[in-house]
């Protein structure tokens, strides 16, 4: 199809400092913040740090995607809070960037900048996932890729863009499962729109399910044997009820999940740009790619009112919603291109600094006002004095090391990374079996073996479990002072035992 259904982007003069430049310079500063301001770890990072131990092609109730990059990552800089944060701002600036990218299929500099930056004002991206979010980021990135290879493909189809697609679309399914609820309302839409139907039905379409196949295949057929594990998880955040109340759900869907995730956006553009929003002159509303966003969006608050309605399910949270909404400030710029020469738009521009800003001083921060409150966070946890104090107790190093949780492992693993690392909960497997199947193995290998939890999140009978099927021993405790909290705050407290390597006769 040689036809171009969609308009040009408007031409624009490239300011003095270009919009992406921007984008990687918060990106490093975000980075520089998180590895100055802890070493202790928040529990998705924890997580991310104890799978990418090894390569797998399935980790638990998550695709194996971002482990296999943090995998990477670890390999470039060892597993540190900086391989940890470096990977996390590289995903959210590719986000921020595919979205630029997609922006000016349609818009001027302008409003591809304020298309990309507006995703800061969505707090499950903007706020939470700097706080501790992995997958949600990588599936958000993917998501904006899509966006922009659709459109391309809409200008003019190729069968490069129609493999790039195909690529996406299968590491977003490799990034996190919801990721096919956004490809199928993409592909509705977009195929309900005549114009788009056609690129979509180019020459060369076939490699887009053919690559997207290709990459996902690995993992489909360990998911096909594995599909308990990798959904019971999910199933029960999602708190389903068969027989609970609609009208809970209706206002978890609506409330917590999509005006938490657009309001603050839409509050802000408002502000910005007033009665502008709805004063003509409209753009025409025949343009093809607004009536895929349209249609797109309707599908969308369908598919979440069918989760609530026939589904049962009563719980939703913003990151589960914002890979579905985060095309919304481009739709919107798009059907109003006028606003890009709009008066107040300065002011849209700076409300954007202003909370970009905001959310650097909170990511740094954030320790000191959880000290402060005397709710101590994961990051105020003392790692660097709890493996000196490990040291002195006698542990090697390199013997392996089981937690009762995952943020505890993660942690260690960073403090001692020639150690294997485990965690050994209830909601994995049984304690027992897990900590008993660990001591033998050290005890084959000729290695000690060292248990470890922290009293403020350990399970009731941890270490009764825990020395079920060992020999028992005394556990010996740690305390050591909170980083970052105020005084009188009660210290850090650990449990352990340490068994030393056996000598062989």
């Amino acid at each position: 199809m040689n036809s171009s259904p969609l308009p040009s982007a408007p031409a624009s003069r490239l300011p003095s400092v270009h919009p992406l430049y921007w984008l990687l310079a918060m990106a490093l500063a975000h980075v520089a913040v998180r590895v100055a301001v802890s070493p202790a770890l928040k529990w998705d990072e924890a997580e991310q740090m104890l799978w990418s131990q090894q390569l797998a092609l399935g980790y638990g109730s998550q695709p194996p995607l971002y482990t296999w990059l943090q995998w990477l990552a670890n390999q470039v800089f060892g597993p540190s809070v900086l391989a940890l944060s470096a990977l996390k701002h590289a995903l959210l600036a590719l986000s921020f960037a595919l979205m630029y990218l997609a922006g000016r299929e349609l818009l001027d500099e302008r409003g591809a900048f304020w298309a990309s930056a507006s995703m800061l004002l969505l707090p499950p991206l903007g706020w939470a996932s700097v706080r501790d979010q992995t997958h949600t980021i990588l599936v958000t990135a993917m998501t904006c890729g899509a966006w922009w290879l659709l459109m391309r493909i809409a200008r003019q189809p190729r069968p490069r863009d129609f493999a790039l697609l195909g690529l996406v679309c299968g590491c977003g399914l490799l990034a996190k499962y919801s990721f096919a609820l956004v490809a199928a309302a993409m592909l509705v839409a977009a195929l309900s729109v005549p114009e788009t139907r056609r690129a979509l039905l180019s020459p060369g379409w076939w490699w887009a399910p053919v690559v997207g196949l290709a990459v996902v295949l690995p993992h489909a057929v360990w998911l096909a044997s594995h599909l308990a594990e990798a959904t019971a998880e999910t199933i029960g955040k999602m708190n389903i009820q068969p027989q609970g109340s609609m009208v809970s759900g209706l206002g978890q869907m609506l409330g917590q999940g999509v005006a938490g995730t657009v309001a603050l956006w839409a509050l802000i553009a408002l502000w910005a740009f007033r009665s502008a929003w709805w004063r003509p002159p409209l753009a025409p509303a025949s343009a093809p790619m607004h009536r895929v966003f349209m249609r797109y969006l309707l599908l969308v608050m369908l598919a979440l009112l069918g989760m609530v309605v026939f589904a049962g399910v009563s719980s939703f949270k913003g990151r589960w919603v914002v890979p579905l909404l985060c095309v919304l400030p481009l739709a919107a710029f798009a059907v109003r291109p006028e606003l890009q020469r709009h008066a107040r738009g300065g002011r849209y521009s700076a409300a954007i600094a202003v909370v970009a800003v905001a959310i650097l001083i909170a990511a740094g921060a954030r320790p000191w006002i959880s000290g402060l409150r005397g709710d101590v966070d994961e990051l105020n946890h003392p790692a660097l004095q709890l493996a000196d104090a490990l040291r002195q107790a006698g542990y090697d190093g390199t013997s392996p090391i089981i937690a009762a949780d995952h943020m505890m492992a993660g942690m260690l693993r960073l403090r001692f990374p020639d150690a294997p690392v485990d965690a050994c909960t209830s909601a994995e497997e049984d304690v027992a079996t897990c900590v008993a199947g660990h001591a033998a193995r050290s005890q084959r290998a000729g290695a000690g073996m060292l248990l470890i939890s922290r009293t403020d999140r350990v399970e009731p009978g941890w270490w009764t479990k825990a020395q079920a099927g060992i020999a028992p021993q005394p556990v010996q405790s740690i305390r050591l002072p909170f980083r970052m909290v105020r005084e009188g705050t009660p210290p850090a407290h650990y449990e352990y035992i340490w068994q030393p390597p056996q000598r062989q006769p």
